[in-house]
């Protein structure tokens, strides 16, 4: 049976880098895109970091029952919706997964898919130090979305709270202050298939 180590942490933490970087030094470990109904970002690819749908489009798959799990977030720009959907990209039976996700996406994807099966990988970065790189990322958009990123990493406080953490017996943490030992640490859980 396979395993899905679903990588997480606050904004800002250096997922999607460290997601890239072990999803190129693993190629066996298999991806999931995710959904999501926000505007696309300079840079990003539909299919690639993302399918970028429409709420028309979300609506139909809910109905379908293809929705795994589904956040919406109140930003400054409107609502954001964010989910996983049960769209055949998913084969437990034969096949390990690295994913990303919020606390809330992987509490309710280990409510579907089981407890057994899901690895947890929480990225830690200090809080200024998160800041700072939020605020030189947006800083590169065409059109910087400031408000949108503080309430991002306040938010982020509650979500990644520590009574929220221990409830779900997330218990290591994976340091982001240097990025090869950081990788190196997570490969490492991934080689023997747990915590």
């Amino acid at each position: 049976m396979g395993k899905i180590y679903y990588m997480m942490g606050k904004s800002s933490s250096g997922k999607d880098t460290l997601f890239r970087d072990i999803s190129q030094r693993m190629p066996g470990l298999q991806t999931v895109v995710p959904y999501t109904t926000r505007p696309v970002r300079e840079g990003e690819r539909d299919g690639v970091e993302y399918f970028f749908v429409d709420e028309k489009r979300l609506s139909e798959m809910k109905k379908a029952g293809k929705v795994i799990e589904l956040r919406t977030y109140d930003t400054v720009h409107g609502p954001w919706n964010y989910f996983t959907a049960d769209d055949g990209q998913i084969h437990l039976e034969d096949q390990d997964y690295l994913m990303i996700g919020t606390l809330e996406s992987y509490e309710k994807m280990r409510e579907y898919f089981g407890v057994d099966a899901l690895v947890p990988i929480y990225i830690e970065v200090e809080d200024g130090e998160r800041l700072s790189r939020a605020l030189a990322r947006e800083r590169k958009q065409e059109h910087p979305k400031y408000q949108e990123m503080c309430r991002r990493f306040l938010a982020d406080s509650r979500d990644f709270s520590e009574e929220n953490l221990e409830r779900l017996n997330i218990k290591r943490r994976f340091c982001n202050a240097d990025k090869e030992r950081c990788i190196e640490e997570i490969i490492e859980v991934i080689d023997h298939g747990k915590l």
